[in-house]
């Protein structure tokens, strides 16, 4: 069977705005029976689910996190042993300053599980948000699908199902799927943190973990969808902020300086259409 895919593209979505902007671009274009995936960052965006980590001053616990723990075992030991790619070994050491605070929250909030992975902690985004604001996941992805899937029945009439992933992997071992980050489908296991962070190296990886899902099928088949949306978002778009590292690059200042206003100045794909043809 053949496909087709449409990226959504629209102007930033402002925090707390809501989903409208994803919305109006979905029923532009959606006809019966079409998949929407969508982004966790963007729906976490739209309900103002961020916080300012500026707020947040780091303990011991956290520089020791950050310099020993982060940027020197991981960045200079286990990262090159474990073949990690350069660019992520770069990025450990050359960690800025607020790599700290940045720890000490994901302390406070999630615990030392998810504190001591080097990267990607609890699925927490530092990208496509403001200064050093960062988006959690959403706090009920199932409800947020719904939401979105009924408002745009109501809108335009389609019915479509709507599936929102994580750019944080899931990975397969003994026919098991698991992700580090908190939120998952129930056929995924969960917020394994370090744990799972250390397994992946021994684990087969799938593809984006799946968050949220209106329709009921067979969960490598959603992975499958994910991983096209993933591909069709990083194809049609010149500015694809992956990380922070990639908006620092595009707007040529350190990502704690970068407003609303930047972020409005670039396309943004928050959800790709599949069509099954």
């Amino acid at each position: 069977m053949t496909y087709k895919t449409i990226p959504i593209k629209t102007e930033y979505i402002i925090p707390g705005e809501g989903y409208s902007k994803i919305i109006k671009g979905i029923i532009e274009v959606c006809e019966n029976n079409d998949y929407i995936i969508i982004s966790e960052t963007p729906i976490s965006t739209a309900e103002n689910n961020l916080v300012d980590e500026s707020q947040y001053i780091p303990g011991i616990l956290a520089y020791i996190l950050t310099e020993l723990w982060g940027r020197y075992i991981w960045g200079y030991i286990l990262g090159p042993l474990l073949k990690y790619k350069k660019r992520t070994i770069n990025n450990l050491r050359k960690m800025p300053p607020e790599a700290r605070v940045h720890k000490q929250f994901i302390l406070e909030k999630y615990g030392l599980k998810h504190a001591l992975q080097p990267t990607a902690e609890a699925g927490v985004d530092l990208s496509n948000v403001p200064g050093q604001y960062v988006s959690l996941l959403p706090e009920n992805p199932m409800k947020s699908a719904h939401k979105i899937q009924k408002n745009i029945k109501e809108i335009c009439g389609k019915d479509v199902h709507i599936i929102i992933i994580d750019t944080d992997a899931t990975y397969e071992i003994h026919e098991k799927l698991f992700t580090t980050i908190p939120l998952s489908l129930n056929s995924i296991k969960n917020n394994t943190g370090i744990i799972g962070y250390f397994l992946k190296i021994f684990s087969k990886k799938v593809g984006p973990t799946i968050l949220a899902s209106t329709i009921k099928c067979n969960i490598y088949k959603l992975i499958e969808l994910g991983t096209i949306a993933e591909k069709c978002q990083k194809e049609n778009n010149e500015n694809f902020f992956e990380t922070i590292y990639n908006m620092q690059n595009v707007f040529d200042t350190d990502y704690n300086q970068i407003t609303n206003d930047m972020l409005k100045t670039v396309t943004h794909i928050p959800a790709v259409l599949i069509r099954f043809e």
